[in-house]
């Protein structure tokens, strides 16, 4: 009998995806069968049928088989062949091969990430090169970080539950140093009262220009100094506007004195405004290349949002010249920025999130003009994104601020109205007045609702209780990552802890009074609401009988951070986890432990958090509207999204969605396309299709380009903008997307 050809793939142990060959399982068989007598040996013919019926098991898979899996067929396969001593020897080989494998954990995985072959961690990221060697070596560290964190610094439940897909313990490949996530830096702080940089004293800048260089040197110490995002606002930025506005005046008159001109007031006006625009585009412009250009420590350009909010300034003056910077950023970033080939293209960062608020969305509103620009901006490039003021202040007690990169927003201040004061030592701290500059995310763990309900095999009464358990290991593994932090002293990040982006801490002190009273928060992510209201019930959160159960299921994570938050006095918050690479891993743990169950394990990926599925036609008021129920009861961090056609000739589209934002929602964005063909000039969307093995690739579909390296593709991925291509499980999830307009 022949060898059955087969072309699902693989999945070894370093994460790597290779071909199966039946071969291979042949060999293995011969090595076990040649260490027994004769008489207890496999003939040929039994070899061969073994091999022939596991060859056949993984070509009906659906998916990829671990090389776990695999084994485990050949030691049933050998036993049902009655050939009981072949087996004992293949158990004994296999355990040996796993002893040899934990002498050391690293070096197949790091030597599978050198050689591009890891394809659950060398797309991880699509915003960090996977070829290049500040990301490999950023890996490699990684590499190196999570197995000491594995094998040394966390409890043995919470690795097994994390390696199983049961819960995912975020960034464990930063976790052996002592790091957090994600900040709002306090910019106005660092600019206004000055920093140090590298041992060096950063004065307050004497020009608007200067103040933006100082910002993108801030924001590139930051990144290198944690693992997650972090925001800035322009409002920080405005008032050196008029500082340059002062200097260029004086400078004007001294030259038109120097000249023998008249001193004109009106003259001296424009010739200052016109040159003042000048250096704020210069200025903006320093900004956007800056930060698309540096590369941090770990092999990305950093997470970096800037933040529009018009009412964050008091005085008419600044609001005026605020509105200035904000247009200048809409502005160039309609333009775009060149790639290598002088194309222009969709850049990543910064992020941008501008604030819809009565002086903005109405066509009579004064400053309507800049909605108007920024929604021809997210028709061309994909941002900037949308936070509602009305519904903020709603949600956070009449707040209003940006989250902390993508989607993760801080609690409403609590210690302030608690009289604990200035806890970070800000020098631009004011006494009853809310802060949240300054303040940051101590890290994230997430739980894998569509396993819970797996596990509770729609079982109602089984499923809370093995909820409820979860939620306690989640719990167990956030107290880790807290604990981790404690004891941690400022001079581990000097910019972060000492010179004002996050506090202004002595020599040797300690941060740990910031990680209690609400100063910052830790979050419990959840995923995958879709896929287990499927499985409990069989049908979407969408139909009222399963947005009920997901409700009830929401307000169940809410409560028991409300009872860790009271009895720990840590703010836990419930964070809408903004799965990247770990959506493939949860789809793959799901498919090993519980086999394809329709609308449940059937795809490479999970749902995003509370999103209504990819797949599911919804129109994008709708989609918003019931979005919104699931944004109030994910205070941690949410953002919604409609995925929508190329929308550069309908702007008034455009506008009616961000008003519907306005009156529904409070973060929410547009997902546009944003691409280009170097092999032909294409400038649509590049689709996804499958090549003669089944794999995923991009391909153009003006003159079938499939080399990546020669198109740009922009996609939403997880409320950042992705440039650098996704794993097998982000890509199918982007395949399926319909539109809602």
């Amino acid at each position: 009998m022949g060898t059955i050809e087969v072309r699902t793939n693989v999945i070894k142990r370093n994460g790597r995806e290779v071909d199966f060959h039946e071969d291979k399982i042949k060999n293995a068989i011969i090595k076990a069968n040649n260490e027994v007598e004769n008489v207890y040996k496999l003939n040929e013919a039994q070899i061969q049928a073994v091999a022939d019926n596991i060859a056949k098991r993984v070509a009906n898979s659906s998916h990829a088989v671990n090389v776990e899996d695999i084994q485990d067929m050949v030691e049933t396969g050998i036993m049902e062949m009655r050939c009981y001593e072949v087996a004992q020897k293949y158990v004994r080989y296999r355990y040996k091969r796993e002893l040899s494998r934990k002498t050391n954990t690293t070096d197949n995985g790091i030597l599978a990430l050198i050689d591009q072959l890891n394809e659950e961690v060398k797309q991880e990221n699509s915003n960090k090169n996977p070829v290049i060697n500040s990301t490999q070596r950023d890996y490699m560290a990684g590499e190196v970080s999570r197995d000491l964190t594995k094998r040394v610094l966390l409890p043995e439940d919470v690795v097994r539950a994390h390696e199983e897909g049961i819960i995912h313990f975020h960034d464990s490949d930063y976790y052996a140093q002592r790091e957090h996530n994600c900040d709002l830096i306090n910019l106005e702080d660092m600019l206004e009262n000055g920093t140090v940089i590298s041992e060096t004293l950063i004065e307050k800048p004497h020009s608007f220009f200067t103040a933006c260089n100082v910002t993108t040197q801030i924001v590139a110490q930051v990144a290198s100094n944690q693992y997650g995002g972090q925001s800035f606002s322009l409002a920080h930025l405005a008032p050196f506007v008029d500082i340059s506005r002062s200097k260029i005046r004086k400078q004007v008159i001294a030259e038109r004195e120097e000249c023998g001109e008249i001193l004109n007031d009106d003259i001296i006006s424009k010739l200052t405004e016109m040159r003042l625009h000048h250096e704020v585009k210069s200025g903006i412009q320093t900004i956007q290349y800056q930060l698309i250009t540096l590369m941090t420590c770990n092999g990305q350009a950093p997470f970096v949002t800037m933040f529009m909010y018009l009412d964050e300034v008091e005085d008419e003056r600044t609001k005026k010249d605020l509105a200035m910077i904000i247009e200048e950023v809409l502005l160039q970033r309609i333009e775009g920025v060149k790639n290598e080939k002088g194309v222009w293209v969709t850049p990543a960062f910064p992020k941008l999130i501008y604030v819809l608020d009565e002086d903005n969305i109405t066509e009579d509103a004064p400053y309507y003009y800049l909605t108007e620009l920024a929604a021809k901006c997210t028709a061309k490039r994909m941002v900037p994104d949308y936070i509602s003021a009305k519904v903020m202040k709603e949600l956070k007690g009449g707040d209003l601020y940006t989250c902390m990169g993508c989607r993760s927003f801080l609690t409403p201040d609590r210690f302030t109205d608690n009289g604990i004061g200035n806890i970070a030592k800000a020098k631009n701290y004011i006494k009853g007045k809310h802060k949240y500059y300054g303040r940051f995310n101590q890290g994230v763990v997430t739980i894998n609702l569509v396993d819970v309900a797996c596990s509770a095999d729609g079982d109602m009464n089984i499923f809370w209780d093995i909820l409820d358990d979860r939620l306690e290991l989640c719990h167990k593994a956030l107290r880790c990552r807290h604990e981790r932090l404690l004891g941690t002293v400022s001079d581990v990040a000097p910019i972060l802890w000492q010179h004002g982006a996050l506090a202004r801490l002595g020599k040797g002190e300690k941060i740990d009074p910031l990680l209690f009273d609400g100063y910052s928060t830790i979050s419990l992510g959840y995923a995958g609401l879709y896929e287990m209201c499927y499985r409990m019930l069989g049908v979407s959160h969408t139909d009222p009988n399963g947005k009920e159960f997901a409700l009830k299921v929401m307000k169940r994570l809410n409560d028991k951070c409300a009872e860790w938050k009271a009895s720990e006095n840590i703010d836990y918050s419930v964070y809408g986890t903004p799965l990247e690479s770990t959506t493939y891993k949860f789809a793959k743990s799901l498919q090993k432990r519980f086999g394809i169950i329709p609308h449940v394990t059937d795809k490479n990926y999970i749902t995003n958090s509370y999103h209504v599925h990819v797949t599911e036609e919804i129109d994008a008021f709708q989609k918003l509207k019931f979005e919104s129920d699931f944004q109030k009861l994910s205070p941690g961090g949410a953002i919604s999204y409609v995925e929508v056609p190329n929308m550069q000739t309908n702007i008034p589209a455009v506008l009616s969605v961000m008003r519907f934002i306005y009156d529904n929602i409070m973060y929410a964005e547009l997902n546009t396309k944003s691409d280009y063909c170097e092999c032909c000039g294409y400038d649509g969307e590049i689709r996804i299709v499958e090549d003669s093995s089944g794999k995923l690739i991009w391909e153009c579909p003006n003159c079938g380009n499939t080399d990546q390296s020669k198109m740009s593709v922009a996609r939403r991925t997880c409320g950042y903008i992705g440039t650098q291509f996704w794993n097998q499980g982000r890509t199918q999830e982007i395949k399926d997307r319909v539109l809602h307009l």
